[in-house]
């Protein structure tokens, strides 16, 4: 079976992210959630996705295809339900289509015989989930790539709670931090540095290569995902990779694409002063939508930045390639390649 994870109908909801990736390249938890599918079926996939995004996400078909919806959490019951499959069938969870198999890609799903899935299905429906279901994955992930192995010793200038929930990876340099494991594990990458003064609470992932400088405070559950630096204070934030928070400020219930820099002493409001429900800029319908949270901060898209001092207001939305300065508050809304910002 030739596996293939499919953006569906999922694209334009978990914008700005998905302007410079398929949905299964989302980060959430350790792994992307193809990284997750790849693990379990322990094999290569390969995406179908926005026509502009296909030549750097390849799709591979033959003439036996499985389409699972990429924006699905990978489970080992679901892939087992998935391998069952016969040509012609697809696997729905209550009213949504999971996966089909067929000898064509595009096959119209109508066509196609039902199998209902009646285990735990979950997965990422709007950008908020990123943040909001990270703890799930994140020990999810933690079990699947741990099991079974012997993590680095702890080093002895390191403070932990609960360090059989705690897994470093070879490389890794750890020295005179305190690390937190009771309400969620805390994984740290290979060559991942966790610099002196770092307070970390998990659940916690800090990718390969990337590091935590002096004095960082971490709430999980929060990814850093690889070739990253973060410092200053985080909360249940999700960093996708080559991004750096680098100096002091807050950073909550917000999610960071690639290539994207926060400036020092920049900080995101991830609560209304009325403690009402949170909006955020929703690109379907071209106007702002409930998330059903208290608590939203910042969505950056990539290669977004910040100048020193920027505030951004609760439930901020930016677009890819931005690049934020200026006095005030910014829109809640900035579109992608907007440049600079002045308070009215």
């Amino acid at each position: 079976m030739n596996y293939i994870l499919a953006d569906f109908n999922k694209h334009k909801a978990l914008l700005p992210f998905t302007y410079t990736r398929p949905t299964s390249a989302i980060r959430c938890g350790i792994l992307t959630l193809k990284e997750k599918w790849e693990q379990r079926l322990n094999t290569n996939v390969s995406h179908l996705t926005e026509d502009y995004l296909q030549t750097k996400y390849p799709l591979t078909e033959t003439n036996d295809n499985v389409v699972i919806a990429g924006n699905i959490f990978a489970t080992n019951e679901l892939c087992e339900a998935i391998n069952a499959l016969k040509l012609g069938q697809k696997l729905m969870y209550n009213d949504t289509v999971v996966a089909y198999r067929a000898t064509a890609v595009h096959t119209p799903t109508i066509e196609l015989t039902q199998v209902l899935f009646e285990g735990d299905c979950d997965g990422i429906d709007h950008t908020w989930d990123i943040f909001s279901k990270n703890g799930k994955a994140l020990e999810a992930d933690f079990e699947l790539i741990t099991k079974g192995r012997t993590s680095q010793p702890i080093p002895d200038n390191v403070q932990v709670i609960h360090p059989e929930r705690v897994f470093i990876e070879e490389g890794a340099v750890l020295n005179f931090a305190i690390l937190n494991a009771s309400s969620g594990s805390i994984y740290i990458g290979k060559n991942a540095e966790v610099m002196e003064g770092s307070i970390i609470r998990g659940g916690f992932a800090l990718l390969e290569h990337s590091a935590t400088k002096l004095g960082t405070k971490i709430y999980g559950p929060t990814t850093v995902g690889p070739h990253s630096k973060v410092g200053g204070e985080l909360n249940n934030s999700v960093i996708f990779g080559y991004s750096n928070k680098g100096h002091e400020g807050f950073l909550g219930n917000s999610v960071l694409g690639e290539w994207c820099n926060i400036g020092a002493d920049s900080n995101t409001s991830n609560l209304k002063n009325n403690y009402a429900e949170v909006k955020l800029w929703d690109y379907e319908s071209g106007r702002f939508a409930k998330t059903g949270l208290q608590f939203c901060g910042l969505m950056l898209g990539d290669h977004s930045k910040c100048g020193i001092n920027t505030m951004f207001n609760t439930g901020t939305v930016v677009g890819v390639s931005a690049n934020i300065y200026g006095a005030g508050y910014p829109r809640n809304f900035i579109p992608s390649f907007n440049w600079g910002w002045t308070a009215r």
